[in-house]
């Protein structure tokens, strides 16, 4: 990408709000420096005057292009080998969402090492309250780190809370993790994650759709989240309100394809009752990273049974079982008794017995049995 080519993308990234369906068509039909000219002209249909017209005499693209300069940071296209295309496809599809939010970026500015389109081929995004109690951070951490072990990339919001504890998580593993912006990328929000923000752009990746110096504001984290939706094979909400922008992600997750998982919390926490009313809704309730993995992994990349506390009685087939549980917990009974209690006539009886008795299970004492004591 030439330097007018890449001024003229810088320019209109910032003359229209993004998403915008009717700027985006026109630039892939005329390319994006007549595109520019012709914006900045007012030379465009009726629908797209409107979009630009408040903006399109503001041209700080050399500006811009200075400050990603400085920050070591590059601008990615649809045209570049690191663009997500197919992680994008989806959002052109999304079914209930209205053509214009639903869009691709125009543009993304972007800071870090992290090429997205690896990024985005195996990743999962961990999103949730800023209010999160101590129960969801460690779980929020736990996850990130079980992702990171396994090769997967914890893409996020930068946040308070769930966000920003799976930040901390993924760079204490040294894994990848991306944090996606709804401001420009040389404002960190908020400003308490400043030195956060910079050390993920020092081993993941920063990235925003919105020019340097652009400010959060509220309709811009709602637009954002489509963002981290789309760059992850799957989104895990580990604690939310009943009114929570992580509540938004997950629905962006869901109406583009990808699996929506949450984490089930205590019934009496409103830190959880989102994540409550998403597993109700139909989402995968999650607990540990192999059950993510097995979303956002490989086929047949399966998590691992949990193992679980063996027993003596383990190895007891169904009389053997049916026998032993004829005893009583204290005291012993004859042959007669047990196979009132199990079911199981007193001949058949014997040969269990002696089975359960060379198991050390239980005892003989003057023509009755009884459980051994442990």
């Amino acid at each position: 990408m030439d330097e007018q080519e890449c001024r003229a993308w810088a320019y209109l990234s910032r003359v229209a709000e993004p998403p915008c369906a009717q700027l985006a068509s026109f630039v892939a039909e005329v390319g994006a420096v007549e595109a520019a000219e012709r914006v900045r002209r007012g030379a465009v249909g009726a629908d797209l005057l409107v979009l630009t017209e408040a903006r399109r005499e503001i041209d700080c693209a050399v500006e811009d292009l200075a400050v990603l300069d400085r920050l070591g940071g590059r601008l990615l296209t649809p045209d570049c080998q690191d663009w997500p295309l197919l992680a994008f496809a989806g959002l052109r599809r999304a079914p209930g969402r209205p053509k214009q939010q639903s869009q691709p970026p125009l543009v993304l500015w972007v800071n870090g090492p992290e090429r997205l389109s690896d990024v985005a081929e195996r990743a999962c995004s961990i999103v949730g309250t800023r209010a999160a109690t101590t129960y969801g951070e460690f779980v929020a951490g736990d996850l990130a780190t079980g992702l990171v072990e396994r090769d997967v990339a914890v893409v996020s919001g930068g946040a308070y809370g769930i966000d920003g504890v799976a930040h901390r998580a993924a760079l204490a593993a040294e894994g990848s993790t991306v944090a996606v912006l709804a401001g420009g990328i040389d404002v960190p929000y908020p400003a308490g994650h400043t030195a956060l923000l910079r050390r993920v752009a020092e081993q993941g990746a920063v990235v925003s759709e919105y020019p340097p110096g652009v400010r959060p504001a509220r309709y811009r984290f709602l637009t954002r989240n489509r963002l981290v939706a789309a760059l992850s094979g799957a989104t895990v909400v580990v604690e939310a309100g009943l009114r929570s922008g992580a509540a938004n992600t997950a629905a962006w997750a869901a109406s583009i394809g990808r699996p929506v998982c949450a984490v089930p919390g205590p019934v009496t926490s409103s830190a959880s009752a989102g994540c409550h009313v998403l597993l109700r809704g139909g989402a995968q309730l999650v607990t540990r990273a192999a059950e993510v993995v097995e979303l956002v992994g490989s086929i047949g990349e399966l998590a691992p049974e949990l193992d679980r506390p063996a027993t003596p009685l383990d190895d007891l087939d169904d009389v053997e079982r049916r026998v032993y549980e004829a005893l009583p917990s204290r005291g012993a009974r004859t042959a007669d008794q047990i196979a009132v209690a199990s079911g199981i006539p007193a001949q058949q009886l014997f040969g269990p017995l002696t089975v359960l008795e060379l198991a050390g299970l239980v005892i003989r004492q003057e023509g009755s049995w009884k459980i051994a004591p442990r």
